[in-house]
């Protein structure tokens, strides 16, 4: 018994693909490329992250001389953390904004 090859349905389907690797290929480009700042809560410390999740830059936004080592490492340990919350935030939209057209598998 032979079977019948849909050569529309496969045409979709490798075209869906190219697609799919065009538009993973921009996400992982913008990724790199998107910037978010954030601020410890006592407005000490400034750190520049990727959605990638790199930092990119830590800035003391107040003189650091007259405060003491625990309470900057609470301050840059806070704006880290915070950091880390900013990127993975910013790669969920870009991930929505990219791919929220298509189905997940699961949903298929």
């Amino acid at each position: 018994m032979s079977r019948e090859i849909d050569e529309a349905w496969v045409e979709e389907a490798v075209e869906r693909y190219r697609r799919i690797e065009s538009l993973q290929a921009e996400f992982d480009q913008a990724v790199r490329a998107v910037e978010v700042s954030v601020r410890s809560p006592d407005g000490l410390v400034e750190v520049m992250v990727t959605a990638a999740g790199a930092i990119t830059d830590v800035r003391f936004l107040a003189p650091v001389q007259h405060r003491g080592n625990a309470e900057l490492a609470r301050s840059v340990q806070a704006a880290v953390t915070a950091a880390a919350d900013a990127a993975r935030w910013a790669r969920e939209k870009l991930h929505t904004e990219t791919f929220g057209a298509y189905r997940r598998l699961a949903e298929a």
